[in-house]
């Protein structure tokens, strides 16, 4: 019923446009109000299930592994309390990517990204100019009170926007310069394919892509310009690829391994000209002091971990004053390779590190194997799991936010749909 599959598409945005911009909500409503929108977009997707007769067979048995690993480390935790709540939401959003994946097409997710960036993208850009054309200060997330100097990284807004030519930045509805220039480079990605799949119209269409490249230049986020990067080297390697025969793929897949390899190499090798380039410090932004922290506690609990928890909770134990630079408590391992092994040991890296290496192999060949003489949308819609998935890796390498919200819901999306994309493309050519 057409009816039914666009109440799904709406609330696919709302969830998507929830997990995108969390901050959003929890500034503006508190975390027991953001925990209030998560459990009621929980019940939907659950009634969703429950009515489409969704079958659960056939899911990757990574990701039921990684969720399932979530949630027995509450034995072994040393915090098992907090350990239950993280793997309640982990698992919440496995189940909404898995959910998403087996009751809507590809070209319905494409809709609902569609929809939810221009929301975060057009409120992050009236957001900023609101607060630097009439406020004219920083802002402060609401229901908070801050004592003494209060950190830059606290702040909701700087109040940048027209000093973005003098190295200001733009953090827009997300609160972070980072996040944002994510959510952009996602759009450009997302109104891209919209564009070429036909499915908005010229204007709309480029006005958009422009608004999300302004987000992003206003953004100024390193690691999301080397994303952009990545992103265009992997759909250059998949369009050519779809013009080889399976002899020249295979070689073009080598190539590619060999090339990956020497150019993370130089790029270490040369990381502080790099570094300069971007305009970055050489510690990056201080992660360097956070990976050395969090990797002296992996080697005291190297098998298991130390349990679950998702985002680390500041009042346990070894949370607390783990990482504090600059007046700013940092609540990730800002990589998710680290955070992961941290949490859930080298066991649960390698749990993690399968589902990845099967979801990109099945997303590059869904990629590849788009015969030439599709018609044009279908063509272009299979594009758009290998590109998220790329910048999904790329930030997994500054940022662990691959393991909560938007992009443990998107990995799951993908992963879901990239096993079964016969069915999943059934509807692209609507």
């Amino acid at each position: 019923m057409s009816w039914l599959r666009e109440r799904r598409v709406a609330l696919a945005a709302i969830t998507l446009f929830t997990l995108l911009a969390g901050d959003f909500w929890r500034y503006s409503i508190t975390w027991f109000g953001w925990g209030a929108i998560i459990l009621a977009l929980a019940v939907a997707w659950a009634a969703v299930a429950v009515r489409s007769r969704m079958p659960w067979r056939g899911t990757p048995i990574a990701l039921v592994a990684f969720g399932a690993l979530c949630v027995v480390s509450t034995v072994w935790s040393n915090y098992p309390l907090v350990t239950a709540l993280g793997a309640l939401t982990t698992v919440l959003t496995i189940s909404g990517g898995i959910i998403m994946a087996r009751t809507l097409d590809l070209a319905q997710v494409l809709r609902a990204l569609g929809v939810a960036l221009r929301w975060v993208i057009g409120l992050s850009l009236v957001f900023e100019l609101v607060v630097a054309a009439v406020v004219r200060a920083p802002v402060l997330p609401l229901w908070v009170s801050y004592e003494g100097e209060i950190p830059r990284a606290y702040y909701w807004s700087r109040a940048e926007l027209f000093e973005v030519l003098d190295g200001g930045r733009i953090q827009g509805i997300v609160g972070n310069a980072n996040l944002l220039g994510f959510a952009a480079l996602l759009a450009v990605i997302v109104f891209s394919v919209q564009l070429v799949d036909r499915r908005v119209g010229q204007a709309a269409g480029w006005g958009w892509i422009a608004s999300a490249v302004l987000a992003f230049a206003c953004a100024g986020s390193s690691t999301m310009i080397v994303a952009a990067l990545v992103v265009a080297v992997v759909l250059g390697l998949v369009l050519l690829a779809r013009r080889l025969g399976p002899s020249g793929q295979r070689r073009l897949l080598a190539g590619s391994l060999i090339g990956g390899i020497g150019a993370v190499a130089a790029a270490i090798l040369a990381r502080d000209a790099l570094l300069g380039l971007l305009g970055r410090s050489g510690d990056l932004t201080n992660r360097v002091d956070i990976w050395a922290a969090v990797t002296e506690l992996i080697g005291e609990r190297p098998v298991l971990g130390w349990g679950w928890v998702s985002y680390w909770a500041p009042w346990v134990e070894p949370f607390d004053g783990l990482v504090v630079i600059g007046g700013v408590q940092y609540l990730q391992a800002h990589n998710a390779w680290l955070d992961v092994t941290l949490q859930l040991g080298i066991l649960g890296l390698a749990v993690f590190a399968t589902l990845v290496v099967t979801t990109a192999a099945r997303t590059v060949t869904w990629a590849v194997d788009a015969p030439l003489g599709d018609e044009p949308a279908s063509a272009a819609a299979r594009l758009l799991p290998v590109l998220v998935l790329a910048l999904l890796l790329v930030q997994s390498l500054a940022e662990s936010r691959l393991l909560l919200e938007a992009g443990l819901l998107l990995l799951s999306w993908i992963a879901v749909a990239s096993r079964s994309s016969g069915r999943v493309l059934a509807g692209v050519g609507r």
